[in-house]
């Protein structure tokens, strides 16, 4: 995917890309449905680009047996023991901006 389209059309294009798997290994979106265990809806949002729980998504990826697409949404950080003790501790939350109001 590019990284200078918008939301929707990311969207649009892994809805693209997740129906061409699902015909590549020749099934419907029922069938889909039924082996990734989630509603015929959740597939159809999917494909069209409207969108789905990432429960949803996790469930049709593997169930195509695309579990590795997963990984490449947050590679894994490799970073050297050394380097780690020269960096700054890991941030746990974010700082509140001056001048607005805690929620």
């Amino acid at each position: 995917m590019n990284i200078g389209m918008t939301t929707k059309e990311q969207e649009t294009e892994l809805g693209r890309q997740l129906r061409d798997l699902r015909l590549r290994r020749n099934i419907d979106q029922r069938q889909l449905a039924e082996q990734a265990a989630v509603a015929l809806n959740a597939v159809k949002n999917l494909e069209s680009g409207k969108g789905a729980t990432v429960s949803s998504l996790i469930k049709v990826l593997r169930a195509l047996g695309q579990e590795k697409w997963l990984g490449t949404l947050a590679p894994p950080v490799s970073i050297s023991p050394l380097q780690m003790l020269k960096s700054k501790p890991v941030r746990q939350r974010a700082s509140r901006t001056k001048g607005l109001p805690r929620v």
